[in-house]
């Protein structure tokens, strides 16, 4: 064993040495290691990074959570506001009857401009129901308040800005209390809400203006359908059976009996993390698998630079054998030193990784992306495992080509 031990480390400092005297070779050979490992390492940040900031804004609303969308027919089907037209505010009213839910709030989206003075800028209009702001626990205002049932009920012309807007349109002046065009309407501002990181899809809340569900409806779009409900519970332990109250009691006033036809989806908070970790695994699996590829051409490539090492020190390996070298010893040498390749590639790869992710992370951030770094333990496991078996897997046939060589037959090449 001692023995075994010995041959290693003496084939191990061999291979350092001549790695040591074809720096540039070395550098050239580990490139497409170490662009495929900084890849995996991003990667698995990224995914990381993603997961928490969709889970951060689903979590956002507590654990007690039911979310009713709406479900086109086909996949072809559009998503257009126009062509929403299976949930009515109504039918939310009669799901906030059930017992065990305890708010609930429609949503539709718009997009128009918004102008003060001089000031003008295009926002998404985001129309809800007046129990958002107690569902929603990222709502916390710094000015004035939200706005109220009575104002949903009337179609008031109320608007609550994000803090973006606000500033965008008032600067350090009080927005409360003063009027504004909403898509060529006069809106009074009631609240300003407090900056906020995260976003709804990809639209930053601070750039929006929040109005009453009805106000959206009836006075802008011309509309009686919202594109989802969101639904707080009194007790999470009977969300199932909640859940299915609501499929239920929609399937009865959409004159619905097959439940493979229902025109809405419902989804406890627990089924929507799922359905979330699962499309983000996918995502990183597929991501991963386009990697490896990367990582298995770099191994070609070290191979093929093998071949060329073998060739260029015939002699030294004549020499070795000559003086008593086994076939073995030759073979730990350049098997070694093709690991020993994959393995500074892969150093290199993770520092560039971790550098790479976390200025990604910082980036996020400043545009407003609740994205934190994460360090990517799986990631930096899976691509050492991978690398090393890359440095074995391509580096065993060029190893056992040099200590196959016939010594008296290597010793002439060196004349």
């Amino acid at each position: 064993m001692n023995k075994l031990i010995s041959k290693i480390q003496i084939a191990f400092k061999l291979a350092l040495t001549s790695l040591r005297l074809n720096i540039l070779r070395t550098s050239l050979t580990v490139l497409g290691i170490v662009v495929g490992v900084t890849s995996i390492v991003v990667v698995f940040s990224a995914g990381d990074g993603l997961r928490s900031l969709i889970l951060g804004e689903v979590e956002s609303y507590g654990t007690n959570i039911i979310q009713t969308e709406v479900k086109t027919p086909s996949e072809s089907a559009s998503f257009a506001v126009g062509e929403i037209t299976s949930l009515k505010v109504s039918d939310m009213e009669a799901i906030d009857r059930l017992n065990n839910v305890k708010y609930s709030y429609a949503a539709t989206l718009g997009q128009d401009r918004i102008k003060y003075g001089s000031e003008s800028q295009k926002v998404f209009i985001f129309g809800v129901s007046a129990p958002y702001q107690y569902i929603d626990s990222a709502t916390n205002l710094v000015e004035g308040t939200f706005f109220s049932e009575a104002d949903d009920r009337g179609q008031a012309q109320v608007a609550v800005l994000g803090s973006k807007i606000k500033e965008t349109l008032f600067g350090d002046q009080t927005a409360v209390g003063e009027f504004v065009s909403l898509g060529g309407k006069k809106f009074r501002v009631v609240g300003v809400l407090e900056e906020r990181g995260g976003s709804f899809g990809f639209m930053d809340f601070n750039d929006m203006a929040f109005i009453p569900i009805n106000t959206l409806h009836k006075k802008m779009l011309g509309i009686d359908y919202a594109m989802y409900f969101i639904h707080e519970l009194y007790n999470t332990d009977i969300a199932d059976e909640t859940a299915e109250e609501i499929r239920y009691l929609l399937r009865e006033r959409h004159d619905i009996d097959n439940p493979d036809k229902d025109d809405f989806r419902v989804s406890t908070m627990e089924e929507m993390i799922d359905i979330l970790n699962t499309v983000t695994g996918a995502i990183t699996f597929l991501l991963l698998a386009i990697v490896l590829i990367s990582l298995l051409v770099g191994g070609v490539g070290i191979m093929n630079i093998m071949y060329v090492t073998v060739s260029e020190r015939t002699p030294e390996i004549g020499l070795r054998k000559a003086l008593g070298a086994k076939k073995g010893d030759i073979t730990w040498q350049f098997l070694i030193e093709a690991v020993l390749i994959t393995f500074w590639g892969w150093l290199l790869g993770v520092i560039f990784g971790l550098v790479l992710a976390y200025i990604f992370a910082l980036l996020a951030n400043r545009f407003g992306l609740n994205w934190y770094f994460t360090f990517p333990f799986q990631g930096v496991l899976i691509s050492l495992l991978f690398s090393l078996g890359c440095g074995f897997l391509f580096g065993i046939r060029p190893a056992q080509q040099a200590s196959r060589l016939d010594p008296i037959t290597a010793l002439r090449k060196e004349d």
